[in-house]
C-alpha cells in the first residue's frame, strides 16, 4: 500500500447499485502505514482499579470474507497487519448505506464494502475494525485479530490507539438507530476499552499524524475515549441520530465495565 494519505470526499453516495454506494462513510481514511504511533497521555495508573466487561460475540471475517462473485476481491488475503501498542479510544462511524436490509445479507454486505477500499480505493484491507448491523451481531472487519491492537484505516489521524466501530446503515437526522445496534456497540466498547482500564465517559489525549485531520499533525487533543468520527475529522459521520445516542451508549458500556 502506497505510503501517502488518501484524502477521501466527504460526499456519499447511498445505493446498491454499484460497489462504491456501499463503500460510504469512511470519510477521513488514512492509510495506516502513513505514521508512527500517535503520543499518549494516558491517566495516572496510582490506584487504578481495572474495570473489564465481557467479551462479546464477534463473527469472524471469515464469514464474510469467503464470498465470491461480485465482491470477490474482499477475499483476497490482506497483507500483514500493523499494530499498535494498545487501544485507548475507539470511533463510531455509519457506513452511510441502505438501512432496510435483511441481517442475513450483511456479510454480502460488508464484501461489497471491503471490495470497494480494497478494489476501487486501492485500501490494503476493509478500514473499520468491527462491523455492527441493526440485529446486533458484531462482525471483525479488518483483519489481525479481534483481541489484539490493531491499526485500522477509519479516522484520517487518529488510527492509532483506537479502534474504528461501523454501523451498517445511515443514521442522519430523525433516523430510528435500532436498540440492538447500539447495545451492541456499547457492549463492543466497553470490552474493547475496557482491556486497557479506559472509562467509555471519559477523555483521552491523542496526538493527530495527518493535517487532513481537524487537528494539524503533532497536535495533541483531547477527545472522548468513545467517539463519533466527526470528533476526529471533518464529516457529519456517524450521523445525527447515531451521534446523539453516543452519551447513552458511554453510560451503557461503562456499566458493562462495573462503573457505576
Amino acid at each position: 500500500m502506497r505510503p501517502s494519505a488518501l484524502r477521501v470526499l466527504l460526499g456519499c453516495v447511498p445505493g446498491l447499485g454499484a460497489v462504491l454506494g456501499l463503500v460510504l462513510c469512511v470519510s477521513g481514511v488514512e492509510r495506516s502505514v502513513d505514521a508512527g504511533p500517535a503520543r499518549v497521555a494516558e491517566p495516572a495508573r496510582h490506584g487504578l482499579v481495572a474495570h473489564h466487561a465481557a467479551k462479546p460475540h464477534i463473527v469472524p471475517r471469515s464469514v464474510w470474507a469467503a464470498g465470491t462473485g461480485e465482491a470477490n476481491s474482499a477475499a483476497r488475503t490482506p497483507p500483514p497487519p500493523h499494530y499498535d501498542d494498545k487501544v485507548i479510544a475507539v470511533f463510531v462511524h455509519h457506513t452511510d448505506s441502505p438501512n432496510d436490509y435483511d441481517c442475513a445479507d450483511v456479510p454480502r454486505i460488508i464484501r461489497y464494502i471491503a471490495a470497494g477500499q480494497t478494489g476501487a480505493r486501492d485500501w490494503d484491507d476493509i478500514g473499520y475494525n468491527f462491523l455492527v448491523d441493526r440485529c446486533g451481531t458484531i462482525y471483525e472487519g479488518r483483519a489481525g485479530g479481534v483481541d489484539r491492537p490493531v491499526t485500522g484505516a477509519h479516522t484520517q489521524g487518529f488510527n492509532h490507539r483506537t479502534a474504528g466501530i461501523a454501523a451498517i446503515g445511515t443514521f442522519t437526522a430523525g433516523v430510528s438507530v435500532p436498540r440492538a445496534m447500539t447495545d451492541a456497540i456499547a457492549a463492543l466498547a466497553a470490552w474493547k476499552l475496557g482491556l486497557t482500564g479506559i472509562d467509555p465517559r471519559t477523555t483521552v489525549r491523542l496526538t493527530s499524524s495527518n493535517s487532513l485531520s481537524r487537528y494539524a499533525a503533532g497536535t495533541t487533543a483531547k477527545l472522548p475515549a468513545l467517539a463519533g468520527h466527526g470528533d476526529g475529522y471533518m464529516t457529519t459521520c456517524p450521523g445525527a441520530a447515531l451521534r446523539a445516542r453516543l452519551p447513552e451508549i458511554r453510560q451503557r458500556a461503562a456499566r458493562l465495565q462495573g462503573r457505576t
